[in-house]
Order: C-alpha cells, then sequence, then structure tokens
C-alpha cells in the first residue's frame, strides 16, 4: 500500500510515549484494576514497547503503592517506571520509595500553575508556588535522577508566569517539563504556540524534554497532543483507548498510527510495536469493564469494516481506496473464520487471535465450551459473539464470585422467583429468593448470597447482533461509599447475562473491601 508511510524519521525526531493508563486512565470513574489487573497491563505495555509507564499515584493507598512498587521490580532496563507525586514532601518521598527498585526510576511531581487554580485550590500566591517547585524538584532530583515536573493547567497559565515556572523547574533539576492541557481547554494552534514560546524563551530549554499531556473535553486530544510535537515536544503522555477522567486522555492507539501513517506530515517516530494495540485495547476494555464504542478510530469493531456497497466494492478492487493503513498492521488479520458449532478447538484458538485475544490453556478450554454451548443454541455465530464471550471470561477471570446455576420463575400469576447456585471462594451456595420481577428477583438472591450495601445506578440491556437469537451485554453500576464500580455480563438468555454484570459487579466491591480492611491492618 503506497499510502503507508513507516517511521522513517531521524533520531532527533523520536517522540517518548509515556503511557499513563494505571494513573490516569485508572482515576476514570469504575475503571479500578485488581492488583494482578495492573500487573498484567504492565507487562504488555513494557511488551509493546511503551518507552515510559505511569504505574500509579503511590501516596493514594497503599494497594497503589505496592502495585506500583511491584511493576517498578518486574520492569526491565529499556522502560521507565514513574510514580505520581504531588509537590508534597510526603508524596516526593512516597513515589521514591515505590520506583526506586526500578532499574529506570521516574518521580512525576506536579503543582497547579494557572490564575484560577492558585486562587481557589491552591490558595498561594505566584511566588509562593515557585518557592514549591523549586524545593519540591530538588527534593526529587534527589532521590532519582529523572524527574517530571508537571504544570497543571498549563494552557489556562498566561505565559510571562508560566516560562518562569519552568525555568525554576529546569533549574531544580527536572529533567522533563510536561506543559498538560488538563482541562481540555486548549485548541492546536495555541497549543503549539505554547510549547514553541516556552521552549524559545526559557534559557536551559534545552536541558529538558518536553511533554503534552492533553484532555478530550472538546474532542481535541489528540490533535493537540501532536500539535504541541510540532511546536517542540517529544514526549506524548496518552491511554490505550483514550482511558481517563471526564471525557479522557488522547488516545495512544490513535496517536501512534497518525505517526506512522501521515510520515509525510508528522516526520516523527515512535518505538510502539503496533501490531499490539488491538490487544492492549482488548485487555484495557476487559478489566476496566468500559467497552470500546463501535466506530473507535484504530481498534473499535467497525475500524476496518465495510457496509456499504460502493466501499465493498473499491476494497475489493483495491485496498487503498478506503483503507489509509492495514488491519494487520494494528493486531487484526483481514481474514475472518467462520465460526459455528462444527468448529474445533484449533479453529477458536485462531479466531482469537484473530480477533485480538490470547488466552491461557485453562482459559482457552473454558472459553471453548462456552462457545460450543453458545453455538448450539445460535443459528449465526459472529464475531461480535465471540467478542462478547471472551471479554466476558477475561475480564472475569480472576473473580472469586461465580455462577454457577439459575433458575427464573416469572409471570403473571405471582411475584417472580430466582434460584441462584454461586461458587464463593470454592464454597457452593444455592439460595431462592422472591422479587418485584426476573431482574429484581435475580439481584436480590445474589445479594442474599454475598451481602452489600451498594445502591445500583445503572441497569443496561443491548443485543450484540441482530435477531431473537441474539447475545444480551448486560451493563451494571453499583455505587458505595462514594464510588462506583461497573460489570458487564453476555448471554443468548438476558437473565444469565444480567447475574453475570451484577456479579462482576459485587466482585469488584468486594476486591475494594479487602484492599480497604488491608489499609486499616497496615495503619
Amino acid at each position: 500500500m503506497t499510502a503507508i508511510t513507516t517511521d522513517a524519521a531521524s533520531a532527533k525526531d523520536r517522540v517518548v510515549i509515556f503511557d499513563t493508563t494505571l494513573r490516569d486512565g485508572e482515576q476514570c470513574p469504575g475503571a479500578s484494576m485488581t492488583y494482578e489487573e495492573k500487573l498484567e497491563v504492565a507487562e504488555l505495555l513494557e511488551e509493546m514497547g511503551v518507552d515510559v509507564i505511569e504505574a500509579g499515584f503511590p501516596i493514594a493507598s497503599q494497594g497503589d503503592f505496592e502495585a506500583v512498587q511491584e511493576i517498578a521490580r518486574r520492569a526491565g532496563p529499556d522502560v521507565t517506571i514513574a510514580g505520581l507525586a504531588r509537590a508534597i514532601s510526603g508524596d516526593i518521598s512516597r513515589a521514591a520509595e515505590a520506583v526506586r527498585v526500578a532499574k529506570r526510576p521516574r518521580i512525576h511531581t506536579f503543582v497547579s500553575t494557572s490564575p484560577i487554580h492558585l486562587a481557589h485550590q491552591m490558595k498561594k500566591s505566584e511566588e509562593q508556588v515557585l518557592d514549591i517547585i523549586a524545593a519540591t524538584v530538588a527534593q526529587a532530583r534527589n532521590l532519582v535522577e529523572d524527574v517530571e515536573w508537571s504544570a497543571m493547567d498549563a494552557t489556562r497559565t498566561p505565559i510571562e508566569y508560566l516560562i518562569r515556572c519552568v525555568d525554576a523547574a529546569i533549574k531544580a533539576g527536572a529533567t522533563t517539563i510536561n506543559l498538560p492541557d488538563t482541562v481540555g481547554y486548549a485548541v492546536p494552534d495555541e497549543y503549539a504556540a505554547m510549547f514553541r514560546a516556552v521552549i524559545e524563551r526559557v534559557p536551559n530549554s534545552d536541558k529538558a524534554i518536553f511533554s503534552t499531556h492533553c484532555h478530550d473535553d472538546l474532542g481535541l486530544a489528540v490533535a493537540n497532543s501532536l500539535a504541541g510535537v510540532a511546536g517542540g515536544a517529544r514526549q506524548i503522555e496518552c491511554t490505550i483507548n483514550g482511558l481517563g477522567e471526564r471525557a479522557g486522555n488522547a488516545a495512544l492507539e490513535e496517536i501512534v498510527m497518525a505517526i506512522r501513517t501521515r510520515g509525510d506530515v508528522l516526520p516523527y517516530a515512535t518505538g510502539v510495536e503496533t501490531t499490539m494495540l488491538t490487544r492492549a485495547s482488548k485487555l484495557i476494555s476487559a478489566v476496566s469493564a468500559f467497552p470500546v464504542q463501535y466506530n473507535k478510530a484504530i481498534v473499535g469493531r467497525n475500524a476496518f469494516s465495510h457496509e456499504s456497497g460502493i466501499h465493498q466494492d473499491g476494497m475489493l478492487k483495491n485496498a487503498e481506496t478506503y483503507e489509509i493503513m492495514t488491519p494487520e498492521s494494528v493486531g487484526v488479520k483481514a481474514t475472518s473464520l467462520v465460526m459455528g458449532k462444527h468448529s474445533g478447538r484449533h479453529a477458536f484458538r485462531e479466531k482469537l487471535k484473530d480477533l485480538g485475544y490470547e488466552l491461557g490453556d485453562n482459559a482457552l478450554e473454558d472459553a471453548f465450551k462456552r462457545f460450543k454451548d453458545l453455538a448450539d443454541r445460535k443459528k449465526h455465530v459472529y464475531d461480535e459473539d465471540i467478542e462478547a464471550l471472551v471479554g466476558d471470561e477475561v475480564a472475569t477471570a480472576s473473580e472469586t464470585i461465580r455462577l454457577l446455576s439459575l433458575t427464573v420463575i416469572a409471570g403473571t400469576g405471582g411475584p417472580a422467583k430466582a434460584i441462584i447456585s454461586l461458587d464463593v471462594d470454592g464454597t457452593h451456595i444455592t439460595k431462592e429468593v422472591a422479587g418485584n420481577g426476573p431482574v429484581d428477583a435475580t439481584f436480590n438472591a445474589i445479594t442474599a448470597i454475598v451481602p452489600h450495601q451498594a445502591k445500583m445506578s445503572l441497569y443496561q440491556v443491548h443485543a450484540v447482533t441482530e435477531g431473537t437469537d441474539a447475545q444480551a451485554e448486560v451493563s451494571v453500576r453499583l455505587e458505595e461509599d462514594g464510588k462506583s464500580v461497573t460489570g458487564r455480563g453476555a448471554d443468548p438468555d438476558t437473565m444469565v447475562a444480567s447475574a453475570k454484570a451484577y456479579i462482576s459487579a459485587v466482585n469488584k466491591i468486594a476486591v475494594k473491601r479487602l484492599r480497604q480492611h488491608a489499609q486499616a491492618a497496615s495503619a
């Protein structure tokens, strides 16, 4: 495909990819990950060739500290492990303790610089903040060689003051300077101009790498990130699937593929192995329980799908007519296997690879049995069915509460009744509970076995594919103590899918409680 360019940029134009999925991404409401999930994500990011992994916010909790420390301990020599710290001495010390075991540790410290933040959040003067920058960056530099400093809300900070802050940070020892669009307010031209002005006017700007960090409140996070690079930045902070607070962050997969595909106007290079992007997207979607929108660029289900007759005709004649990159370049095979009840394990494994999944032997066997059951009940098994089925398997792989069986009795003759059997930490428990309808009865039965005080704020059902035999995909959001978790489940039986989704959310609540108990015990 002649339209596709490669990473033919010079060494000076190498862009550092800083992934903050495990920190900024996890801050997204309902997206918290378990300790084991964080380790799995970090391992994949390192394998992909990400340059910097921001593993978490060590001061936030004991669990976050332990996850950052273990990720740092396991990391190889080619990846930097960063821990976030506010401009507070205790934060910085805690971050250093977590990351210092890494072969390449980094402390990432930040402070607000915009007038609105200084007046309402910091309640500090400009001169006080300059003193804080000098002291905290110097403290961090005394603990590790690699220090990143961020000016929170940089895009709403007067340029003269921003220049003074950056100058102070570099003088104190910062090796990377991040100028984030914290609230997603900037547009590309002004974001690029900000970097040019700071780099040109700070006398010692050549002693640091400049970084972008853009939020997507106006849908401009990727465009702004690339504009920042055009303005002189050589690090981009981003997340898989654009996961993050509010409208999310700049999406790693979109940035990397934009640079790879449009080398004619973006003469830069990254070290990311693009064929692993789909696999990474599916892992993050599974562990965060955040579905990827169907038309999401690069990794969405429809990113390489064509339904229009004109498009199909063009694709058959020459793929370049409607595709600017190959599916293979992001880890999706162009050839699709047709799956049904006569398919064997080998074909099923290959289909999973086509879709971006790699399962261990036990998980594969469980998924294959579920696939066989589904194929016996459905005339057509689509890729979407398998993604929903296996995505549910991946998401629930580490859960301790599992659904064994469910029978629901409902109708006009009286209250609905659910008989459910669960495996709770290896113990089989069965309950029969009534409710105001089949869903209420099912959820009441689960709560009778696994009591909790969480309130349900979302119950959503949609069909994965067409037809009356389509799988139902259910999302359930539970809220407890001001925090929310989201569970997902898929099955041709809507009640079974509902039970799986509810159990998935209850599992996450149980994990949060265990963390809180562990923190209380260590206090």
